[in-house]
This record gives C-alpha cells, structure tokens and sequence, in this order.
C-alpha cells in the first residue's frame, strides 16, 4: 500500500477537529448576525468540550481564548441590529456571563485532563511496582527450584574427586557419582527449559497472522499513548506481504514493546518526534518489520547486549522486554536485531518466516 502517515491524530480525531471548527463558526455566525440580546456564545462551551479530546494545557486555553475573542467580536457586529439601547445592554450582560461560563468548563475540564494524567501515571507506577514484585516473586521461587540440582552436582562432583584421588582410585563409584552429576545437570536444564516456555507461552496454538493488519491495530492501541508524548507515527506497510504462523498475542506484545520503548527514546527529543514501522518482503522469503525512531540512539555497548537478560538504559527500566521481545521471536525461527540510524534515532527489526511452520 502507499506511503500513508497516521497522525496520532487518526481519520476520527480530523474529523473531529473539523466537526469542532464548523461548530465554532457556525456560533459565531448565529451570534453575529441576530439581535444583540439573543448570545448563543453559551454553545462555545461545546467547542472547549469537543477541544479537550486533542488538546492538552495551553492548547485548551488558546481553543478557550478564541471563543472568547469570537464572542466579542460577535457582539460587536449584532450592536447594529440592536433597535434599543435596552437590547444592548442585555447583550453585553449575557456576552460577559458567556465569556464566565467559558473561562469556568475550560478551568474544570483542564483539572480533569490533570486529574486524568495523574491516574494514568498511578496506574503506570503500579504496574511497574506489580512487575518488580513478580520478579521478585519468580526469582525466589528459580533460585529455590535451581539451587536443588546445583547443590546436588556440586556435592556429587566432590565426591567424585575424593574417589578418584584415592590410592587406589575407586572408578565405579567416580562412575556413579558423575552420573549423578549428569542426571541433576539435566534436572536443572529441564527447570530453565521449564521458564523460558512460561515466558514464551510455547504451548499456545499458532495460525496465520497478517503483520500490517497487526501492526494497524497496535497503531490504534498506542494512539492515545502516541498522543502523550507528541510523537507522530508513521506506516509504510508492503501490500505483497504473505502471513506467518504465529501467536498473534506475542507478537503483539513485542510490537508493543517496541514502539513504547521507541516511545522513551524520543522522551527528551527537542525536534521532531516520528516513529516509522515498515513491513517488507526479503529476497530470503522472509516478513521484515522494522520500528524507526528518532530519538537518542543505541548506547554505547554492543548492540546485541540490548537483548540480554536485565540490561536497560532507562533508570525504570527492568531490562526484560526486549530480551523476552526476542525469546518470542527465536521461538517463532525468527530473528531480532538493532541498528543505529543516521543522524539520529535507532531501528529495530524481526523477520519471521513467511507462511511457514513455526516451532511448537
């Protein structure tokens, strides 16, 4: 498909812009052009109302400032239909109570708006603090289940070398202690194994997943997220692409980690925020997607120790999702990998097989 650019803004957000812009002017025109004592500027509230749902602070009290400006102006022009003086001083008492009841919506809609933001972060500072202590919960209940068959091979190892440092080495008793070893090395493999399939959900069924259509809703999920950090999301997705067989919610996921942590990138980006996310076929027969951001780059470690387990340039950060982001796509036979753009900004990519059968 073509090169389309999706505003946080989506089709129902200009829309909705438009909507508000006609509303105001269809006020104004009402104001104007009627008797001084009939002030419709009261409707303007609609306008802060419908304002609130793309704009934020400032923005809302430059939306409320021209209200209050058009009702002025709009009560100037209807002083030359006034047939009395009487006429007019009613409309200049019903234009000021107009401008109040302006002025008072937008100051309890911003509180809402403040009020709304300090929830979202709450619920964020909980979900990070939920995280940190599953984590902590999972450790203790790994380092429990490991250190059993560690235990086990480090006590089996020592009686090995007793036996074999003897005068008269003891081969057969060596023998069944590094079998011992062998056997509580594999208990503990099998607990890892164990782990990684809880983190990957290997177990889920598999069917085929169109990415773009994927990558469409997950846009649409993130809009308001997208919205809150100024950012402006843009899609370049390939018409010729074939389905993967895939977990659609893993993919998901990583779709999700990726852009929020495209997201953070460009937190302190002073110009202009833009995320990409492209879909193309490889000559390999692979899908390839890709998420471009513009923010401040890879660090300085090598780009594959991004992946690993609890590294994390974020102060937040828990290091987890891009190396869980990875283990869901080697469990697909995909890859997943990170390259440094130019000038600015970092592009992270994971190809799938295209239409074929992916590791139960």
């Amino acid at each position: 498909m073509p090169f389309q650019i999706a505003r946080v803004s989506s089709l129902r957000t200009l829309l909705l812009q438009v909507a508000t812009v006609l509303l105001a002017l269809g006020v104004f025109a009402a104001d104007a052009f009627t008797a001084p004592d009939q002030v419709f500027s009261g409707f303007y509230v609609l306008v802060v109302v419908m304002s609130a749902r793309f704009c934020r602070g400032r923005d809302l009290w430059i939306v409320s400032g021209v209200c209050v400006a058009l009702t002025l102006l709009a009560q100037v022009l209807s002083n030359h239909l006034a047939h009395d003086a009487g006429q007019t001083a009613i409309g200049a008492f019903n234009t000021v109570d107009g401008i109040l009841v302006i002025g008072v919506a937008t100051f309890f809609i911003q509180r809402g708006q403040l009020a709304q933001a300090a929830l979202q972060r709450a619920q964020a500072d909980l979900a990070r603090v939920t995280r940190v202590t599953v984590m902590g919960e999972l450790t203790a209940s790994i380092a429990h289940e490991v250190n059993q068959p560690i235990a086990a091979v480090v006590t089996n190892a020592g009686a090995c070398l007793r036996w074999l440092d003897n005068d008269t080495p003891n081969l057969d008793e060596a023998r069944a202690a590094a079998t011992r070893i062998v056997r509580d090395g594999t208990r503990a493999a099998d607990i890892i194994s164990r782990i990684r399939r809880i983190f990957t959900k290997g177990e889920q069924a598999r069917q085929p997943v169109d990415l773009n259509q994927l990558i469409r809703e997950t846009v649409d999920v993130l809009g308001n997220e997208a919205a809150r950090h100024a950012v402006t999301l843009r899609t370049d997705l390939a018409g010729d692409i074939p389905a993967v067989m895939a977990d659609r919610v893993q993919l998901q996921q990583v779709m999700v980690n990726l852009i929020v942590n495209g997201f953070d990138a460009m937190k302190d980006a002073t110009k202009t925020r833009e995320l990409a996310l492209r879909t193309q076929l490889s000559a390999d027969g692979e899908v390839v997607v890709s998420v471009s951001d513009t923010g401040v780059g890879l660090p300085a470690q090598p780009s594959d120790q991004l992946f690993d387990a609890f590294f994390t340039t974020k102060p937040e950060g828990t290091g987890m999702g891009l190396s869980i982001s990875r283990s869901i796509i080697e469990s697909h036979r995909g890859r997943l990998w990170a390259a440094a753009n130019s000038p600015r900004g970092a592009t992270f990519l994971f190809a799938l097989p295209a239409g074929g059968q992916a590791e139960a």
